[in-house]
This record gives C-alpha cells, structure tokens and sequence, in this order.
C-alpha cells in the first residue's frame, strides 16, 4: 500500500470533511478566493472544520491575496496550513509563520524546476494545470511527463494535481512519481458539494499503487 499524502480540496460542507478524513484523507483545504465556485467565508469555516480532530492539516487556499484576507482566515481557528496559488512572492508566503504550499500552474513553455527554486521555504510544492480561465479546480490535466525530473529542495514534497480522479491518478502516480496527490473537481457531484463513494474510490486507488 502506498503511503501518499492525499489532500481534498475545495471542502465547503462539514460532512464532506469528517467523510474526507475518515475515507483517509491525509489534508483538507478550503478555499479563501471570493470567485471560485468553492469559496467559502473565514466566519464560516470552524463551524465547516467542526470535529476535525486538531492533528488535521487543514489548508486555506489563497489566490493573490491582501494580508488582511489571509490574517482573517488564520483568525477563524480553522486552518493550520497556507496554500497559495497565484503570483505570491516568497516572501509574503513565508512570512505568516505557517507551514504553506505553493502552487506552480504547468503547461509545457513552463520553467517548472525554475519556478520551484523560487520558493525554497515552501513546505510543499503543488504543479497544477495552467488555465487562462483560473487559477485552479478546473477538473483539466497537464502533460504529466513535465513533471518528472523535477527536483524539490531537500525537505519539501512534489504534490501532484490538476484533473486527478479515480479513473487517472495511478496512471499520474506512476508517471510523475510524486509524493502526494491534491484533488478537488474529481470527488465531487459538483463544485464545492463532494461524493463520499467518489472520495473513497480516489483514496483506494491511491493506496493501491
């Protein structure tokens, strides 16, 4: 069995987070960036992360925000992990003093391994589609290849997203060789409301690469 760190993405309802977790889900991550479908207010989020137990990773999602939105969200006692995913410096990423993820939207003029040098204080690094359209959770895949020869900085995982599902992921896994897996559209009915057979389905087929 392997021991790839899944995270679902996009949790907006309390029920799909204790099913996420006890599916064996290893992280959940909401979403703090006001157009997404998945969005979800900081006043909002304890009462969706009720009953988490506190050793949860639990990620805010973050699109070019003010410091102000990330320092809401971090107030609301929900999150305990930073996902940031549009043009963020390393700096801002890094100065909140939590653990954050940084998000690399990959498309085959990518300098992946170039983008993955700037932000060396990331805990993880998360290579997603690239869209015109959004900067996130449009259910699309990269070219997987692109990833593989990539070179983390000692201490940080490569997590892989972007069109991942039950049907794709252990085709993903074997290709990209990543340390974790991060999926959102691929367990859902539809944005924001997941499917706990899709999440499992996902889950064991993680587990059974």
């Amino acid at each position: 069995m392997s021991n790839i760190w899944i995270k679902i993405c996009g949790i907006t309802r309390n029920r799909d987070a204790l099913s996420a977790l006890d599916a064996g889900a290893d992280a959940l991550g909401m979403v703090f960036f006001p157009v997404s479908p998945r969005a979800v207010e900081p006043t909002a989020a304890a009462a969706i992360m009720a009953g988490v137990p506190d050793s949860a990773a639990i990620y805010g999602l973050f699109v070019n925000p003010s410091r102000d939105e990330v320092e809401s969200a971090i107030a609301s006692g929900a999150i305990n992990c930073l996902q940031f995913h549009g043009d963020e410096t390393e700096a801002f990423c890094s100065s909140f003093e939590l653990p954050y993820m940084k998000a690399i939207r990959v498309e085959a003029s990518t300098d992946v391994e170039g983008q993955v040098n700037l932000y060396a204080s990331a805990e993880r690094i998360l290579l997603d589609t690239y869209s015109n359209k959004a900067p996130g959770g449009t259910g699309k895949t990269f070219d997987w290849s692109l990833a593989t020869g990539v070179t983390p900085k000692q201490g940080q995982s490569l997590i892989l997203a972007g069109g991942l599902n039950a049907d794709n992921v252990q085709c993903a896994i074997t290709m990209a060789q990543p340390d974790g897996v991060d999926v959102s559209t691929g367990v859902e009915d539809k944005p924001g409301i997941k499917n706990p057979e899709l999440i499992r389905n996902f889950i064991r087929e993680v587990r059974s690469v």
